[in-house]
């Protein structure tokens, strides 16, 4: 099968969370929170000292993670015609086909990773601050409580704070439960942050704008996950609580429809390169910009002529929406031609 890419405070106080949540691993570059975010649960904090031992993240059982599963994968699936790596082993995101060379809104050169389906209710992610404070505990991991598999898994997460007590001990919990359990207040934000969990060992080594291109630690019911965070642009949710998508259009080197058609067949290139002419509407830095795209197919009858935006939404379009897709941009290169 061919693999596509298918309020804390207001203010000053709200930048001042934002930019102290790069410290978690889980937001780096990502601009002002948006104000507005509401108490998801509350609770109220059982006692001042945690019980529980801090658990060793260097030393703690790491989940096994598996994208191509036919539970957690979508475009990317593993069969007996494609044989991604198996459960647990490292993924190279930076080649086919991974990795697709689309075109901007004026014609740009576009190169963006692809990370399958992903869905438009994000999935929660927690961070704990020791009460009064406006930095995340130093040292603690990130907590989920979903992985690639499970139902609700998403690679964006909504950022939920936690509070804790002034004396807690960084990494004491590991889990949701464990959170529930001590009582802790978990405020819902407004934020999200593109965190792919991916198994320990993968690469993706680009970058818009140079960001951070390493791999982050997280706790997965009292077990390690890592994931790779992209920051490019700063996203939060809709008004009502969803993953904005932008739209894109992609074409085929057998239409939808046809024998073999659609993502089984491949996005259609440039004869002798990798350039398709598969569009974005919009760019990091512009209005509308999402890393989660609608995705339109347009007749691969009209791919020269299809060279910018206008006429990729000029094109005959044969299936609108068909999926949202985790496809974040890297590169970007102004002035390019394509034929």
């Amino acid at each position: 099968m061919t693999m596509i890419s298918r309020t804390l405070g207001r203010g000053a106080a709200a930048a001042l969370l934002v930019g102290s949540l790069a410290l978690a691993g889980c937001v780096s570059t990502m601009g002002a929170m948006s104000e507005g975010g509401s108490m998801a649960e509350s609770g109220s904090m059982k006692s001042t000292t945690h019980p529980m031992m801090a658990m060793d993240p260097m030393k703690s059982e790491h989940a096994a993670i598996d994208r191509f599963s036919a539970q957690a994968g979508h475009l990317q699936v593993r069969d007996a015609a494609n044989k991604p790596p198996g459960p647990n082993q490292p993924v190279d995101f930076d080649v086919g086909p991974f990795v697709t060379t689309g075109l901007g809104p004026n014609g740009e050169t576009v190169m963006y990773y692809n990370f399958d389906v992903q869905s438009t209710t994000p999935a929660p992610i927690y961070v704990l601050f020791r009460k009064g404070d406006m930095s995340p505990v130093a040292g603690q991991l990130n907590i989920v409580d979903v992985i690639p598999g499970d139902a609700g898994y998403n690679d964006f997460w909504r950022i939920n704070k936690v509070t804790v007590p002034t004396d807690y001990v960084a990494n004491s919990v590991g889990s949701l439960q464990a959170i529930k359990d001590a009582g802790y207040p978990i405020e819902q934000t407004d934020t999200l942050v593109n965190c792919p969990i991916v198994p320990d060992g993968s690469t993706a080594i680009h970058r818009l704008s140079g960001n951070d291109t390493g791999l982050h630690q997280g706790w997965y019911r009292n077990k390690t996950v890592s994931y790779f965070n992209f920051s490019e642009a700063p996203l939060s949710v809709t008004a009502d609580g969803k993953v904005p998508v932008a739209p894109i259009y992609v074409t085929f080197n057998a239409n939808p429809g046809d024998a073999m058609g659609g993502p089984e067949s491949g996005f259609k290139t440039i004869a002798g390169t990798m350039q398709t002419h598969n569009v974005v509407a919009a760019l990091p830095g512009t209005m509308g910009y999402s890393p989660l795209w609608f995705v339109s197919a347009y007749d691969n009858m009209d791919f020269d002529k299809v060279t910018n935006l206008g006429a990729a939404m000029a094109a005959n379009v044969l299936a609108k929406g068909v999926a949202t897709v985790n496809c974040p941009i890297f590169s970007v290169q102004a002035g390019m031609m394509h034929k």
